[in-house]
């Protein structure tokens, strides 16, 4: 088969799963070795399910992978894979145009990438619990720096009892999440489903979420037929028990490519600056104001950011979160970032002589 040949079967077969001339113009190299192109739709133990031109193959990733956890094959991966023998491997993994990355739980704390080549990161809230802004600035943080674009849906709309209730936790979500989408639906009522199956089926898009946000039942009502398992949540905390366990790439029936992950206990920040900057857009904005290009935003004359926080234009709760987001990316990056970690050392000691001379100021000690 030439190769033009082979880029009309793979338009053809893979096209429902994203492929297109971009994908087509990257893989021409390995077209000329005889490997097929495939899209990764579920990993477990060092394989991979692909679907390729012939169909659904079990690829082994020994070849494919590397050290670096962030590098390793994941759902949404494209790769390259031999066209036949017994067992099958990926060989390559063409370049992502986006990665979703968390830092693990693990003391070593580890990148772990979430998924791959994602255009929409949804992230959904379940509103049958109290709202945690700071967990949803989290996820948007991380969704930011993925490359994808962030929408945050709120599930379970039917059990807020009125309108106007609803009306006003769709606004404090909007007040964490500038620039965002923020979407009410309900999987009971069908409420915003057709909204949200609409701009989903534009792309790629990946569910993410705790345990008990919905993630699958929505997943299952937006493929139109029960795919994902499902389980009540807990009545005593309204949490969920992990029935997703894998991640798995569905295509959808309107159009577009569905991720659902499994819930995620934490959410940890993995060299996402840029992300929190986009998240607290309306901080940094304000700080660019300040009297000092250092400000730190604690007690220096002409900070503009505290003068918000006492007009009310900012709240105390964003401030706080925009800081513990940043103090938290920032260890994350010195870890595995020696120059930084020299500047942190540097920057504690002279915090800590400046703290010693105020408290010796203060007793009337310094001469």
């Amino acid at each position: 088969m030439n190769s033009s040949a082979s880029a009309d079967l793979y338009s053809h077969t893979l096209t429902a799963y994203g492929w297109d001339d971009a994908w087509a113009d990257a893989f021409t190299p390995y077209t000329e070795r005889g490997l097929l192109p495939g899209r990764v739709v579920r990993v477990d133990r060092g394989r991979c399910d692909v679907v390729t031109p012939v169909g659904t193959v079990h690829a082994d990733t020994e070849f494919v992978t590397p050290h670096d956890p962030l590098r390793v094959v994941c759902t949404g991966d494209w790769v390259a894979v031999d066209a036949g023998g017994d067992p099958q491997y990926a060989r390559a993994v063409l370049p992502r145009r986006t990665a979703f990355a968390r830092s693990t739980s693990s003391k070593r704390s580890e990148g772990q990438i979430l998924a791959a080549n994602v255009d929409h990161a949804v992230v959904c809230v379940s509103l049958a619990v109290e709202l945690d802004l700071g967990r949803i600035e989290r996820f948007l943080a991380l969704a930011w720096e993925s490359g994808a674009e962030p929408l945050v849906v709120l599930t379970k709309a039917d059990l807020v009892p009125d309108v106007t209730g609803l009306s006003y936790l769709v606004q404090d979500v909007e007040t964490a999440a500038p620039g965002v989408q923020v979407l009410p639906v309900s999987s009971a009522t069908g409420e915003g489903v057709e909204v949200l199956a609409a701009i989903l089926s534009g792309g790629t898009s990946v569910l993410l979420g705790v345990s008990g946000a919905g993630k699958s039942t929505l997943a299952n009502l937006l493929l139109g037929e029960d795919v994902m398992d499902v389980q009540a949540t807990r009545e005593t905390d309204g949490k969920g028990r992990h029935t997703t366990t894998t991640r798995n790439l569905l295509v959808l029936p309107g159009g577009g490519v569905l991720i659902d992950t499994p819930g995620v206990r934490g959410v940890g920040l993995w060299d996402a600056a840029a992300g929190v900057g986009q998240v607290f857009a309306e901080v940094e904005e304000l700080a660019g104001r300040c009297r000092f290009h250092d400000c730190a935003h604690v007690a220096e004359p002409g900070c503009a950011v505290l003068a918000a926080v006492e007009d009310g234009t900012l709240s105390d709760r964003r401030l706080e979160s925009y800081r513990k987001l940043l103090r938290e990316n920032r260890r994350i990056v010195a870890k595995t970032d020696a120059r930084m970690r020299a500047e942190m050392r540097r920057d504690w000691k002279l915090r800590g002589a400046e703290g010693k001379a105020a408290m010796e100021a203060k007793r009337g000690r310094v001469r």
